[in-house]
């Protein structure tokens, strides 16, 4: 079983999930009626308009906005001038989209929901990762996603640099405190025997244990598991931990973990930090659609 996470595959155009996301976004926004007022306004007007970025940012989900509109109106002209994933300085068009003004106004808010959003979290990631990549110390995602946004929050951090935990609860086995305490009750069994019942049940898959102090590290890597999550440790814990579990197993640290603490936590030596605050915590980038002049 290797011990590598590897990026949760992602096309649009093909997600048949992320397809029914668009659509009721513009429902929300459109309802029965459409954009009533630009249908008074200007109904047969033709336009020019550019997404410009109003602050220094990470892009991701260009190519979602880029359907919203053409799922809006096929007949809009969409050009991406930039990619996502790339770092961008205030003030830099990152698209332009020409057609029906009716078409572009209409899709106009539903389209930067979505770029504002994920482009919030690709660069908040990025600060997490550049502040420990000279160390090799994996940034990773959590579960702690917006709900029915899981695949598009996840692919924002992938954007910024990060790495992608697990998609969900079948992909990996992730024995936490709570599995644990019914484990141990029930049983009366090892924290290891947990590890090895996992393993025959989810043969193939990574597996990785929540552990709190030193000595339940050491009677985990008895088991071998692929990597030990150390939640909630003190630096000198964590050194402690990864010592024991050079050369069999992997180390993430886990639990309330902050760009002032990000250092620290590297140096110990842990293969990778898991931080929630990725996508539960992060605000929207500062995006406008402008009419060229």
């Amino acid at each position: 079983m290797s011990d590598q996470r590897t990026h949760i595959p992602f096309d649009f155009e093909e997600d048949s999930h992320i397809r029914t996301l668009i659509q009721m976004a513009l429902e929300e926004d459109l309802g029965p009626a459409g954009d009533v007022t630009s249908k008074a306004l200007m109904p047969s007007e033709s336009t020019s308009v550019v997404m410009t970025t109003r602050e220094a940012c990470v892009p991701a989900g260009l190519g979602i906005a880029a359907r919203v509109f053409q799922l809006v109106d096929a007949s809009l002209e969409v050009e991406c001038l930039v990619e996502d994933g790339e770092h961008l300085e205030a003030g830099r068009d990152v698209m332009r989209i020409r057609g029906p003004a009716l078409g572009v106004l209409s899709a106009e808010r539903t389209a930067l929901n979505f770029v504002q959003r994920l482009s919030g979290i690709a660069t908040v990631t990025r600060q997490y990762v550049e502040k420990v990549e000279d160390l090799g110390t994996q940034i990773l995602d959590t579960r702690k996603t917006t709900p029915g946004w899981r695949r598009l929050e996840k692919y924002a951090v992938h954007c910024g640099g990060g790495v992608n935990h697990r998609a969900g609860l079948y992909d990996q086995v992730l024995i936490k405190d709570n599995h644990l305490s019914h484990w141990l009750r029930r049983t009366g069994k090892s924290i290891a025997d947990a590890v090895e019942a996992a393993r025959e049940a989810s043969p193939g898959l990574l597996i990785e244990v929540e552990a709190d102090t030193v000595p339940q590290v050491k009677r985990l890597v008895e088991a071998r598991p692929d990597w030990i999550l150390l939640d909630n440790m003190t630096f000198a814990e964590m050194e402690a931990c990864v010592e024991v579990c050079r050369g069999i197993c992997k180390t993430e640290a886990s639990g309330g973990i902050t760009l002032q603490t990000l250092r620290g936590i590297a140096e110990t030596g842990v293969d990778a930090i898991s931080v929630g605050a990725l996508t539960h915590s992060v605000r929207a980038v500062d995006l406008g659609l402008d009419a060229e002049v």
